[in-house]
């Protein structure tokens, strides 16, 4: 009886009908509710469902090759099957300790040594290439499209190009448009999410990305919905950019990427929920990437890290002149070592800036290293990706031997083929000195964080750094916008921790004494919603060692966590999520500019009573947004607690088993 329930399974699973020429394929998610049908005429194109109603599609592929032609063009068939795997992952550095990775998958195989694999989650659906091809390759294009036809809005960021068509820091905001209202040309980062009248909610990434350039989109003309576009292969480049950290592409060769001809391509990805909030929670990006290749990561350790140049070295009530110097950074030193840090990081300006071998003559790094040892503090640096890559191997060796635990590469800004290579190069030399990473100036992560746990986070975000000059003051609105679309490809070095809190009036950019949108408790909320296993604190230590209470309760927060629950939200509006170390929990939300009152249902936790640590905000947070409650209080999984944030508000708490 078990065998032909299979058998049935399977012929629900996979159908093929042929009129003609046409050949039509379909497989669904475990649960049946997502359903990808693929049709192979003279062109292959996909659609999906959800529950029987469009998402997606149709939406046609191809992958044209230099010599070899258009793969996908007139296809021929020349087999199919299916496959079904449900396993669990354990994993590493990451928002749950495990994850499912269940799915359904068709693969198709064409003449001319190519073929299409498909998978569908009960979260969602992707996508790939794979060439059998024995000689290198050139990738002219890939044809990438994702069609909408009953969509409602798109949250677009658009690229800002600063040097170049292709060239970005990836910070940009969203902007909510029907997708009719997106500008014709311009390209559109990734991920990017659309809400469809059905009341799906949909974000495209991209995963296992290597060797092979990033995917931006623009608008399609012809349909509802968007095109692929890749920044070709550079073949000429100039030095230039802030500090001269950059490097400059000005000519770019015909073609997209230049590779191995027996490859797997990356992963087009498309995740789907029902309700917002789900994708608070999504795993595709994990499960698609590529497994550890680091055997031994033990030495690896997450945690937080004091930040020097937020707070633009403005220590006061210290008798020494504050700055890029070694007694400023014995400073920083001693404030980890108090309140339990473990990392302090040396920005931009301890070395010089295109050569990270001259250590600038007011730091002594030796012993800086030296002093963060004895408490229990390592040391990571600041490099530019361009000096880095000139001097790498005597960069990491040198440094590596002096005690220094890993580096924050700056100023990237491409996610060409030669860019995405260089991310590799780095993952896989610091993971051989036992050095951990941290990207800014970086795409959108799309897994390297699996296949190099040593990656422990990476920017791609319009983080706190940007209240320093901008004119922007919608954060709050940001701040619940980001965890559905960007942190959904994975973590996001955001940099949270402002001390010096404001309202929409009272707010204003200021350098040396930066202060966030929103209040205390928004700021303290972001160490449990944002996923960072590698999480700074952007103040002064001085400024956090006035606020005692707030600042043991950030360090108190884990980085990585056991188990990880969407519980509300919206997008643009608020978000609310617990997570799990061990037998602790912690939970947060935060709201837009709005105020707002939300319902948390304490379901998922044991059955057990619990000492919380709230904070929420002041009843004056709305005027005096440094305004706070500390309380505790006592709960349990039969109760449903209101929240009630102010302006630009949150809450965030603790939650430990009562003995």
């Amino acid at each position: 009886m078990k065998k032909v329930n299979q058998i049935i399974l399977l012929c629900i699973m996979l159908s093929s009908i042929v009129y003609g020429k046409e050949i039509e394929k379909t497989i669904s998610s475990p649960d049946g509710l997502l359903r990808i049908t693929v049709q192979i005429q003279d062109q292959i194109t996909w659609e999906l469902t959800y529950n029987d109603q469009i998402v997606a599609g149709p939406s046609p592929v191809s992958l044209t090759l230099l010599q070899q032609g258009v793969l996908g063009e007139n296809p021929t068939l020349v087999n199919s099957f299916t496959e079904s795997k449900n396993e669990t992952i354990q994993t590493s550095f990451y928002k749950k300790s495990s994850v499912r990775n269940h799915y359904n998958a068709l693969i198709l195989e064409f003449k001319n040594d190519y073929s299409l694999q498909f998978r569908v989650f009960n979260e969602g659906a992707a996508y790939r290439f794979v060439t059998n091809i024995e000689d290198e390759i050139k990738v002219v294009n890939e044809r990438v499209s994702f069609v909408f036809p009953e969509s409602n809005y798109a949250y677009i960021p658009y690229i800002g190009e600063t040097l170049g068509r292709y060239q970005s820091p990836f910070e940009r905001v969203y902007e909510k448009l029907k997708v009719e209202k997106i500008v014709g040309d311009s390209l559109i980062l990734t991920p990017l999410m659309v809400t469809n009248q059905n009341g799906t909610s949909v974000v495209i990434t991209e995963a296992n990305l290597e060797n092979y350039p990033g995917m931006f989109l623009k608008a399609n003309e012809n349909a509802n919905g968007f095109i692929a576009e890749h920044a070709a292969f550079p073949m000429e480049e100039k030095q230039g950019g802030y500090n001269n950290l950059q490097s400059i592409v000005n000519k770019r060769a015909d073609y997209i990427a230049k590779t191995n001809g027996d490859r797997t391509f990356p992963w087009r990805v498309i995740a789907v929920a029902e309700n917002d909030y789900e994708l608070l929670d999504n795993d595709l990006v994990y499960n698609l990437a590529e497994p550890s290749r680091i055997e031994d990561e033990s030495w690896i350790k997450p945690g937080k890290v004091a930040w020097d140049w937020w707070n633009d070295w403005n220590l006061y009530n210290v008798d020494f002149r504050a700055g890029i110097n070694t007694n400023t950074y014995k400073y920083y030193i001693d404030f980890a070592a108090e309140f339990g840090i473990e990392y302090v990081i040396l920005d931009d300006g301890w070395s010089e800036s295109t050569d990270l071998l001259k250590i600038v003559p007011e730091i002594n790094l030796q012993e800086i290293i030296d002093y963060g040892k004895e408490r229990g503090v390592d040391i990571v640096l600041w490099a530019g990706w361009l000096p880095l890559d000139r001097d790498m191997d005597k960069v990491l060796k040198k440094y590596s031997k002096m005690g220094v635990k890993g580096y924050k590469i700056d100023f990237m800004n491409r996610d060409d083929q030669k860019m995405v290579d260089f991310y590799y190069r780095v993952a896989e030399k610091t993971a051989f000195y036992k050095q951990i990473v941290l990207f800014h100036g970086a795409y959108k992560p799309t897994g390297l964080h699996r296949t190099y746990p040593n990656v422990l986070t990476f920017e791609g975000v319009f983080g706190l750094e940007q209240v320093k000059w901008t004119s922007y003051k919608e954060f709050p609105k940001y701040d619940v916008t980001a965890p559905y679309i960007r942190m959904l490809a994975g973590p996001m070095d955001y940099t949270p921790g402002a001390m010096r809190n404001a309202n929409l009036q009272n707010w204003r950019a200021i350098n040396s004494e930066p202060m966030s949108q929103g209040t205390r408790c928004h700021q303290l909320a972001m160490y449990i919603l944002y996923e960072s296993p590698f999480s700074m604190l952007a103040d002064n230590p001085v400024n956090y060692q006035r606020e005692p209470e707030c600042t043991e309760f950030i360090a108190s927060i884990p980085t990585v966590f056991d188990e990880t629950v969407a519980l509300a939200g919206e997008v643009g509006e608020y978000l609310a999520i617990a997570r799990r170390k061990g037998d602790a929990w912690y939970i947060a939300a935060m709201t837009n500019w709005d105020p707002g009152t939300i319902e948390l249902n304490l379901s998922f936790l044991p059955k057990k009573e619990y000492s919380a640590t709230v904070f929420s905000d002041g009843i004056n947070a709305d005027r005096a947004a440094r305004d706070y409650k500390k309380e505790t209080i006592i709960l349990n999984n039969h109760e449903k607690i209101q929240i009630d944030m102010q302006p630009g508000g949150g809450w965030a708490a603790i939650l430990k088993p009562v003995d």
